[in-house]
């Protein structure tokens, strides 16, 4: 089964918008960073959608990264003026991160883009078109994930495994809720891009001998409909 490449494949795309981390100075992709600005009261906000207004500050999506940007006050000298960063911000935008992705799990089930359940996704993987992705609960057991991979004859769906069972399972209203298949469109592609974000502040989960790409490697597919 093909590994899906990691964060970094987003940096030799054509055609998509770069910005610079103001730690790092690396031009990345913007699927690669978080955008935060400065609210009128001088606070610094995290807009992990990239839709506030105001200019924008961009720091890898990388939690050491950004309590570096945090301790070395990277923030003010970014924005030429005094921004308060709070030692909070790394939960922060992980809490976005994953209230996005569950929201883009719940339209994607009303939609029908998701498919739930163990045998309903073993099915899934063996159809055509293949699932874009494999949703798996972070602390869910690494058998069925074994199994379901080995369904999944010849398609390499990219694994997102950043989220847990309760959170997957409050994002699409079912319980107990381990396994999922995300078909191929914008929200795969968008949900696939912010797992890759997740897991640079959430610490991948152990596999035993499962291949599999990590959170962290879930990046490129889908790379055309980032925005």
């Amino acid at each position: 089964m093909t590994i899906a490449p990691s964060l970094e494949c987003f940096d030799t795309a054509v055609g998509v918008r770069e910005r610079r981390c103001i730690v790092t100075h690396e031009v990345r992709h913007e699927a690669c960073l978080i955008r935060f600005v400065v609210d009128p009261q001088g606070n610094v906000v995290p807009d992990v959608a990239a839709k506030l207004p105001g200019r924008g500050m961009w720091v890898c999506a990388k939690r050491d990264i950004l309590e570096l940007a945090i301790e070395k006050r990277h923030f003010s000298r970014a924005a030429h003026a005094p921004a308060q960063a709070s030692a909070d911000l790394p939960q922060r935008v992980e809490a976005l991160l994953v209230q996005r992705m569950c929201g883009d799990l719940g339209l994607a089930r009303r939609c029908g883009q998701l498919v739930l359940g163990y045998d309903n996704v073993t099915r899934a993987l063996s159809g055509r078109p293949a699932p874009a992705a494999l949703v798996e609960a972070a602390d869910g057991a690494p058998d069925g994930r074994r199994k379901l991979l080995a369904a999944a004859k010849g398609c390499a769906p990219v694994i997102i495994d950043c989220l847990t069972s309760a959170e997957l399972s409050l994002a699409v209203g079912r319980e107990n809720v381990v396994h999922a298949a995300l078909k191929s469109g914008r929200i795969s592609e968008r949900l696939t891009a912010d797992a890759g974000r997740l897991g640079g502040f959430r610490p991948a989960r152990e596999r035993g001998a499962v291949s599999a790409p990590s959170a962290t490697d879930n990046v490129r597919a889908g790379l055309k409909g980032v925005e």
